[in-house]
């Protein structure tokens, strides 16, 4: 069998429908189903079961897409230490990244990151920042950027912090939000974000908000406070000099001090060791000396 057939059957095994693998792998379902019926028949044996609700693997798939996970993770590792030998930085890059940092500051850093190594590959997942640290201990990724203060026993690179802040187009001042009648808009989060926001609230107002909207992604959260339909509270890096005709008032701590929202770089000390992961590194380092020289 081929790399390519290995692949094949680890993206059934993992869709279990032959319209979403298809859709993956940029095939054809009959074209894909046929390769299917080829595989089959160069093992002697039925991998799936194919019925009206989808697929299953038969005990015999079970062994042999296991065998093609393993080949696949092997072929990977081996192409990694062969990188170590090339002097150019070649190689996938397997990044996973908190949704919000990957719609605003990754973009920018990884359009540096290709023009600087053309021959380097990106591989991106975003989620939640639980969701980035499962798929650091599982091995799905190299590197994981998260928000807020992770628990974690690798390495770990502070990127940057950001304050939060009360936005909307009318209230200028923090006490307004008691006699407004606009609904509060959230964003559903990590549970370690929306504890920091609840606390704020309850330590300054000691009482609920009158009414909420609760939104299920930080961007419709921020285009819904953006057209008038609500406050909200954003961190910085959501907020750009465009959005001049909102006003925003920094959250406070009851020292006074700003409320801030902080970005790290995990992984563990054997990804570090990986060039294309070095060479990451060294790119953040570069996009941050430059961004800080250009607000000076």
């Amino acid at each position: 069998m081929s790399f390519s057939e290995f692949r094949l059957l680890t993206v059934l095994a993992e869709e279990m429908n032959m319209r979403k693998a298809a859709e993956r792998l940029f095939v054809s379902q009959p074209a894909l189903s046929q390769r299917l019926q080829t595989i089959e028949k160069e093992w002697a044996v039925k991998i799936f079961n194919r019925s009206t609700k989808g697929l299953s693997l038969t005990p015999s798939g079970e062994l042999i897409v296991e065998y093609a996970k393993e080949t696949l993770e092997k072929k990977e590792q081996l192409l990694e230490e062969l990188q170590l030998l090339e002097p150019q930085v070649h190689g996938t890059l397997k990044i996973a990244c908190a949704t919000i940092v990957g719609q605003n500051w990754l973009p920018k850093v990884l359009k540096l990151f290709v023009e600087r190594y053309p021959h380097a590959k990106i591989q991106l997942i975003t989620g939640w920042s639980s969701e980035i640290v499962k798929a650091l201990y599982e091995g799905d990724v190299h590197i994981g950027i998260i928000r807020g203060t992770p628990e974690w026993k690798g390495r770990k690179i502070h990127l940057f912090e950001d304050p939060l802040y009360l936005v909307d187009k009318e209230i200028q001042n923090v006490e307004d939000v008691l006699s407004t009648d606009k609904p509060f808009i959230q964003f559903k989060s990590d549970s370690n974000y929306d504890q920091e926001i609840q606390e704020w609230w309850h330590n300054r107002f000691q009482m609920a908000p009158k009414r909420s909207i609760v939104v299920d992604q930080i961007e419709t959260c921020r285009q819904m406070a953006f057209n008038g339909l609500g406050y909200a509270i954003l961190p910085a890096i959501t907020l750009s000099n465009q959005d001049r005709d909102l006003f925003k008032i920094p959250l406070l701590d009851r020292e006074g001090e700003p409320i801030r929202r902080d970005t790290w770089l995990l992984g563990y000390d054997n990804a570090f060791e990986l060039r294309q992961v070095q060479a990451f590194v060294e790119t953040v380092e570069i996009f941050m000396a430059e961004k800080k020289e250009n607000r000076l």
